[in-house]
């Protein structure tokens, strides 16, 4: 495969979609999940992201990006009024629906109602979850952050409610994601169905890595 080399004058001098698309994918494949939340007034906002990130276990935190605020971010806007927001995994059966929430509806317009997507509540948690999700997350806001470089976002959430199905836990707390039929993100939109190689013994000095089960047991 023949390589090509690309200069930051190169990036620079790109038009402006091509250099989104390109830069968009060096990062490689991404979780694909839609941002649940609802405003004081019980309007309801669904928005897809590429950028979730698990942050830490102990507090349970995950955090994701929103885009510069050149025009009014629902989504954001939001989260840091009421301060709850849902993670909601994208099924390969709603892929279409999920990735026509990017469009820019207005404040007034449920994304729910409109890409036919059903709002869940759950568990008194006031922030809209997606129903046909496999893997849905509530979170409360702990942290906002402005990312200087760009004026990206980063909005910090401490997880209250996990629900899933209960055969994709394994026993030693592993999620075998290729139970739950979702997708993943490359790029701006193009869309993958992850497949799973193997799980491995945790790294140590001196000692040869083990092949594990989906349970987390040593099959070697």
């Amino acid at each position: 495969m023949t390589q090509k080399k690309i200069s930051h004058k190169d990036i620079q001098a790109m038009e402006t979609r091509h250099r989104a698309r390109l830069i968009n994918s060096l990062s490689g494949y991404k979780s694909a999940n839609l941002i649940g939340t609802r405003d004081e007034q019980g309007q309801e906002n669904l928005a897809i992201v590429s950028s979730v990130v698990h942050l830490g276990s102990n507090p349970p935190l995950l955090g994701f990006i929103v885009r510069p605020r050149k025009s009014r971010r629902h989504t954001l806007e939001n989260i840091l009024d009421t301060h709850y927001f849902t993670i909601n995994a994208i099924n390969r059966d709603f892929i279409k629906q999920a990735h026509q929430t990017s469009a820019r509806y207005a404040k007034d317009i449920s994304e729910f109602e409109s890409v036919g997507l059903t709002p869940y509540y759950q568990d008194n948690f006031s922030a809209p979850f997606v129903l046909e999700s496999n893997l849905r997350i509530g979170l409360a806001l702990k942290e906002h952050i402005i990312i200087n470089s760009n004026q990206t976002e980063m909005l910090i959430g401490e997880i209250q409610t996990i629900s899933l199905p209960e055969q994709a836990m394994m026993p030693d707390g592993h999620l075998d994601l290729s139970l739950l039929d979702i997708v993943s993100i490359s790029g701006l939109d193009s869309y993958h169905t992850p497949q799973k190689i193997h799980r491995l013994s945790y790294a140590k000095p001196d000692q040869p890595i083990s092949i594990l089960t989906t349970e987390g047991e040593m099959s070697d």
